[in-house]
């Protein structure tokens, strides 16, 4: 049994405005349907989920306010709490959840089809118990439970037309803190405090207003004037960042992106020469000076690393160190020696071979590590020619085409390697057309069946060990060379406290939050 009672609301002032900057505008608030970060920003205020997490990553108690996993894993039961209200005055009981879970978010969110696929039934037997039953234990499904991941919604409003174009997605509906009064498109969103939320006395803040600037510069300049309070999520270039840090009304927060945990990767196309051969992927690994791009590229926001699996998870016991260590100071003689080996000797112009590296399009940072990496190279005698194109092109060339040798990326951790890393190198993940899965094509027999045995075991220290295996055939093989798990940095005016209080961070109800 898991419980935990609320916490005592503390003396704080109430009223003000928080004004959010999130970049880019959202296409919908549909989270229920939509991934995209900027989706999230936003319904997170809105809706609440069955659970949220502290930042040792541990679930703590929201809609439901207890639950008890069975010996076998596979039947979860939770108590929901009485008395909760949606924004339009219904009570929220077990026959939302079930609708949510078994028509919404197994049917048509990214990843819940995936993360809910043991879900074959979810039984009501009153107004505040409901029961899940699983085809297979899934440990992970403890951790995708947040109202950013897995929102509540209203039955009696959802349920009627179809979900995936309904006409409430851009005008939500949730149990959460903020509710939602008007969306002007290309300005902002406006979000209005919940008299009725189910928190004793919250939140403290009567409205947030999350507005879209797109001139870098502008949000920039919003934020030293005090006229926006708070952006993440690379809203603010870094260099940026470190110009803010130092003005006496903004401080920069990096807690509260533990439950995506963003790791660097250079990605290598296993199945084309000579990213075919472990030895020259192996090689870049080493080539790569894991300081000097955090140093120069990332401002110091970021952590060098090894493997797949961040760092944010050792509280969990999933993380492991012992792995092989490419980040050495002999690294570059280490590489010019296994490229000699793989049967690559310098031509007459110094180069081994020529290669086309194609940079992530997401912003000048990635530009600069592209031309960064393509100097790596050239000291180990790689030649690399740099391609910068749109996102809808470089997508479709890395996950649809497999049409590149080399390309830089990040990928989020999400709360779980079933949910976040998985997908990054297990064998069913090869899905031509699906972005941000398995796009170097590299599998390993045992490093699947290792993953598939950590899916579904229940007792945590075997399941630390299955992780630790995994990363050590992983690692040692490289299909990717992971640089440096990214610290995103939130820039924050000082006037706000109780804002970051989550391991999701911006993707968190803010529901504490207060101005001095």
């Amino acid at each position: 049994m898991f419980s935990l009672a609320s916490e005592p609301a503390l003396a704080q002032r109430r009223g003000g405005t928080l004004v959010q900057i999130t970049q880019p505008e959202p296409p919908s608030l549909g989270s229920y349907i939509s991934t995209a970060n900027p989706v999230g920003q936003v319904a997170s205020k809105i809706y609440d989920g069955l659970l949220e997490y502290d930042f040792d990553l541990k679930p703590i108690p929201s809609l439901a306010e207890s639950w008890t996993v069975s010996d076998d894993g596979k039947t979860v039961t939770f108590r929901l709490r009485s008395g909760v209200k949606f924004h339009d005055g219904q009570p929220m009981t077990s026959a939302d959840v079930q609708f949510t879970f078994m028509e919404v978010l197994k049917k048509v969110h990214p990843r819940g089809i995936n993360t809910f696929a043991e879900v074959t039934a979810i039984d009501t037997p009153d107004a505040q118990t409901v029961v899940f039953r699983l085809n297979r234990p899934a440990p992970y499904m403890m951790a995708a439970l947040s109202g950013y991941e897995s929102p509540i919604l209203p039955k009696h409003v959802f349920s009627q037309g179809d979900i995936r174009t309904h006409q409430n997605a851009n005008r939500p509906i949730g149990t959460g803190p903020f509710k939602f009064v008007e969306w002007r498109r290309g300005e902002f969103v406006r979000l209005d405090r919940n008299a009725d939320y189910w928190k004793p006395g919250l939140p403290y803040l009567d409205r947030i207003v999350v507005r879209f600037i797109g001139d870098t510069g502008t949000r920039a300049a919003a934020l030293e004037r005090g006229e926006a309070h708070i952006a993440g999520f690379g809203a603010v270039p870094y260099n940026d960042v470190k110009k803010l840090e130092a003005l006496p009304n903004i401080q920069i927060v990096t807690r509260g992106y533990e439950m995506l945990s963003p790791v660097v990767e250079l990605m290598f196309n296993t199945r084309r020469a000579p990213f075919d051969n472990v030895k020259v992927r192996q090689a870049i690994s080493y080539a790569i000076d894991r300081k000097f791009v955090i140093d120069n590229i990332w401002f110091g926001f970021g952590k060098p690393t090894n493997g797949p699996i961040s760092s944010n998870f050792a509280p969990t016991g999933l993380y492991s160190a012992d792995v092989t260590n490419y980040n050495v100071p002999d690294g570059i003689e280490r590489a010019n020696r296994l490229l000699d080996e793989a049967g690559f000797p310098r031509r007459a112009d110094g180069f081994r071979f020529e290669i086309t590296h194609d940079i992530t399009p997401y912003g000048e940072e990635w530009r600069r590590f592209g031309e960064y990496t393509q100097q790596a190279l050239a000291r180990i005698g790689i030649k690399a020619n740099l391609r910068y194109e749109d996102v809808a092109t470089w997508l479709k060339r890395i996950y649809t085409d497999y049409d590149y040798e080399v390309s830089s990326n990040h990928l989020f951790n999400l709360a779980d390697p079933v949910l976040g890393v998985h997908r990054a190198f297990h064998s069913r993940f090869i899905r031509p057309g699906t972005v941000f899965v398995n796009g170097v094509r590299w599998s390993d027999p045992r490093a699947d069946e290792l993953m598939d045995r950590a899916t579904i075991e229940t007792d945590p220290k075997k399941r630390a060990e299955l992780y630790a295996e995994v990363q050590r055939i992983v690692v040692a093989a490289a299909p990717l060379a992971w640089t440096h798990e990214i610290s995103f940095a939130t820039v924050l005016d000082r006037r706000f406290r109780d804002v970051i209080v989550s391991p999701l961070g911006l993707f968190s109800s803010f529901d504490r939050a207060w101005r001095e």
